[in-house]
Order: C-alpha cells, then sequence, then structure tokens
C-alpha cells in the first residue's frame, strides 16, 4: 500500500487535499499530517512514506528546506520520497518548477491538476521496479531538483544584490560588542536561534540566522556545504568524499572536521 505525508499549515487546505486524495488515490494511506517544516522534517524521518507533499510557506522551516534536511540526513539504502511541492507562487517561481521537472501543485489545488499529479506519481512508484542502471535513483534526482531550485533563489526572502555586503560582525556579550571582520571568518555554522562565528583563534554567537546571513555574503567566497554550515572556500585545504557522497573538509588553523552533505558534494570536484 503506498504511503504519504502531507504537510501544510493550513489545516482546511490540508483536509480538502487529503480528501481529494482519498478520492483519486483510494489506495494511498496518509501516515502523517503536520503543519510545520521541522515536524515535516522529522515524521517523514520517522516513518518514511513513499510521498510527502510539502507546502512551500510553512512556520519554523519552508518546504524547500524541509526538503533539503531530507536529502541531507536520508538513510542510505532507504528509498527516497517522492516529492511534491505545494505553492502559492508566482509564474517566475512556477517557471523554476517546472524547469526541474518537479511535482507541484498550485494553491487553490486543481482537482484535474491533482490527477495529473497522482497519475505521475503511480508511474513514478511503478519505476522504482526497473533495474538501477536504467533509472537514476531518487535521491539523485531530488538532489539534482533541489540544487537547482536553491540556486533559482525559490523560496529567498530577499534578493541577494538588494542587501548590503557585511564587512563586519558585531556579536554581543554581556556590555561588551565584539567586532569581528567577515575577512577573518573561517566558518558560520548554525546553532539553535544562534549561528556560531568561528575564525582561527575564536568563536562568537550571533543571533541570526542563515536565512538573513546568507545573502550579505560574497556568495564567491563563502560557500553553504550543508543546511546549517557556510564555509570560507579559500580556507578549505582538503575535502574528502566518503562512499555515501557525504565530503569531510580541513580547514587552515582549525583542529575540527567539518561535512559538507550530498547537496553539496558538488561543489568539490578535482580539476
Amino acid at each position: 500500500m503506498p504511503t504519504a505525508l502531507i504537510a501544510e499549515d493550513e489545516p482546511l487546505l490540508a483536509q480538502a487535499l487529503a480528501a481529494d486524495l482519498a478520492r483519486l488515490w483510494p489506495e494511498l494511506q496518509i501516515v502523517a499530517t503536520v503543519g510545520d517544516g521541522l515536524s515535516a522534517g522529522d515524521q517523514t524521518m520517522a516513518l518514511q512514506p513513499q510521498v510527502c507533499f510539502l507546502d512551500i510557506r510553512m512556520p519554523g522551516a519552508t518546504g524547500l528546506e524541509a526538503a533539503q534536511a531530507l536529502a541531507e540526513d536520508w538513510p542510505a539504502g532507504v528509498p527516497f520520497p517522492l516529492l511534491v511541492f505545494v505553492t502559492a507562487y508566482d509564474q517566475y517561481a512556477l517557471a523554476a518548477f517546472e524547469a526541474q521537472a518537479v511535482d507541484y501543485l498550485l494553491k487553490p489545488v486543481d482537482s484535474a491538476r491533482l490527477a495529473a499529479c497522482v497519475a505521475r506519481l503511480k508511474q513514478r512508484l511503478a519505476d522504482t521496479a526497473v533495474p538501477a542502471a536504467a533509472a537514476p535513483p531518487a535521491l539523485d534526482q531530488a538532489l539534482d531538483q533541489l540544487r537547482a531550485l536553491l540556486t533559482a533563489g525559490v523560496g529567498a526572502t530577499h534578493p541577494a544584490a538588494a542587501l548590503p555586503r557585511l564587512e563586519v560582525i558585531q556579536a554581543g556579550v554581556g556590555n561588551t560588542v565584539h567586532m569581528v571582520p567577515v575577512a577573518e571568518v573561517l566558518y558560520f555554522e548554525a546553532a539553535d536561534k544562534y549561528i556560531r562565528v568561528v575564525t582561527a583563534t575564536q568563536e562568537h554567537l550571533i543571533r541570526l540566522s542563515l536565512r538573513e546571513l546568507l545573502p550579505r555574503l560574497d556568495a564567491a567566497l563563502f560557500w553553504q556545504v550543508h543546511r546549517s554550515l557556510v564555509v570560507r572556500a579559500t580556507a578549505i585545504t582538503t575535502a574528502t568524499r566518503d562512499e555515501s557522497g557525504k565530503v569531510f573538509l580541513q580547514l587552515r588553523g582549525r583542529p575540527e572536521r567539518l561535512t559538507a552533505s550530498r547537496l553539496y558534494a558538488h561543489l568539490f570536484k578535482g580539476m
């Protein structure tokens, strides 16, 4: 029996989608309905449904961020779920979805459009019986699609060009503000509601999200290598890939080894 998870923060829309799916795909079992992006990731990891319907705009994390987390943490050897994004975005964003052949539904969900989506999902599930040599693994397809959507800026809060480049980090501790030149930062790591700002000799905490920080950094110099990690490219000395596709980074002036996820492993290729 095929299984699915619905992540939608508007209860009436979630109920309507579940009702339409019950009519169009009676054998589909909805294993969970959640209302925020963090729960979407947690419940998908726990229940491992075959299909995920992810609303793009949700509290806690967007549908794309939830999908990114799943792609990075998904256990090896387990079939990756088919992703369907539910969006109210404009035509520019929809063009990005169309170009990458990602299944998506536009709010309010049209019954005929959902029926076509269901037909494609059934076909893709049937294709899992095809030998791997004849059909790319679902995780590889999802990684390619997510990379393209993230590069296209779908879901971005601000256009990068509209924000001034950050030159100095002001890290407050009590009554003291430490002025940390961005030129000295080796990496930024998200931790709860804070970001660790790490230089060769010091660490600071700032109350900011990576979503807010990234548009103000030089993307050619600071590379996002994980959903919670941004590294100065010129500080990386070696990048070593393991069998799962993850890449381990060693930095100049730091003893720790950092991990780049499968989603960003393509950044590290020999010349």
